[in-house]
């Protein structure tokens, strides 16, 4: 008897068996006793996932849980089980006068998917407060610990060299309690970095991302689905030429980084539709279940997008979204 898949999207997508664990041993014991026969995908919430099509193997829905906060004279430390849910790990933060997460409010997933994923918003990545994460090791039982995640845009060492074969379990933060806003996106701007609180950056992100980020519980989406494009100033220079509005976010070594919503949107595709799956009307950049979707419908929404964007503005999208197949990841870039 196939399983249903939790994932955000809302797709009715099966594995052969679904698995929740929620300590270390269980976690090695049932990779254990299936890795010979079936392959295996871990999974925290399933956002930022696409399942293209039904599993042919286990899935296994990490919920280690924990919160640990210590604390030194400049340096708040927490180490966070990778199945706790991130913005909930926010909120506590925020709540106990603890500063430094604030940007990064309402990302939807779990803490395990932070260090992988290099999550980021409003001007804040997950390497800015990175300290360390905990893996195990399935060949040897070990835990090990990964303090240099060689991180960049939507990348790390977790996607690349501990691909295979390891799981995230938990995940330390360092916070420097001398405390520096971040103000540097949008309406953040409007602050005054000296009367500002942490407390007021985290409403005014939930109150943003609340206003045009749907919540999945209501609309079935995987958060952001395309990664904002980086190009060489060269390319953004001309397309200002053409596009004096478009919003640009200069980068290291003559590069910058576009906005993947606006130039979707100026494709005219808030509200387009294929199947049961669209571009959300308030934002662009995530892709929603809309009327029972299929994964299929997703996948050619995604596609025409993409040669939208390309056809108009000769830019190349790459989704932020992990495809996974029927034995395991896929990449996504071809996939489209």
């Amino acid at each position: 008897m196939k399983q249903k898949i939790p994932n955000t999207f809302g797709l009715t997508v099966f594995a052969k068996k679904v698995v929740i664990v929620t300590t270390v041993e269980q976690l090695q014991q049932v990779w254990q006793d299936n890795i010979e026969n079936y392959p295996i995908m871990i999974i925290g919430q399933g956002s930022n996932t696409l399942f293209t099509c039904d599993f042919d193997g286990i899935v296994i829905v990490n919920r280690i849980k924990g919160i640990t906060i210590t604390e030194t004279e400049q340096t708040w430390h927490l180490k966070v089980g990778a199945g706790e849910i991130w913005h909930d790990v926010v909120s506590q933060t925020i709540e106990k006068n603890i500063s430094g997460l604030e940007n990064l409010a309402l990302i939807p997933g779990c803490v395990g998917s932070a260090p992988i994923q290099n999550i980021g918003a409003y001007g804040v990545e997950f390497q800015k407060v990175a300290d360390y994460v905990e893996l195990l090791e399935f060949a040897t039982g070990n835990i090990i610990t990964v303090t240099d995640g060689q991180y960049g845009y939507r990348e790390s060492v977790f996607k690349k060299t501990y691909l295979q074969g390891y799981a995230v379990v938990n995940v330390g933060i360092k916070l420097p309690k001398q405390w520096q806003p971040v103000l540097t996106y949008g309406e953040l701007r409007n602050f005054d970095p000296k009367i500002v609180t942490a407390k007021m950056i985290f409403d005014k992100v939930c109150e943003i991302r609340r206003s045009k980020l749907p919540d999945p519980k209501v609309l079935g989406n995987g958060g952001s689905f395309f990664k904002n494009p980086v190009v060489d100033k060269i390319v953004a220079d001309k397309l200002l030429e053409i596009y004096p509005n478009m919003p640009i976010y200069p980068q290291a070594n003559h590069q910058t980084k576009l906005a993947a919503g606006w130039l979707i949107d100026q494709c005219g595709l808030k509200g387009y539709q294929i199947g049961g799956a669209a571009v959300h009307q308030q934002q662009a950049l995530v892709l929603v279940n809309k009327n029972q979707a299929t994964a299929q419908d997703v996948v050619e929404l995604a596609r025409y997008i993409k040669k939208c964007v390309a056809q108009k503005f000769l830019v190349n999208l790459s989704p932020e979204i992990r495809f996974i197949g029927n034995q395991g990841e896929i990449n996504a870039d071809s996939y489209l």
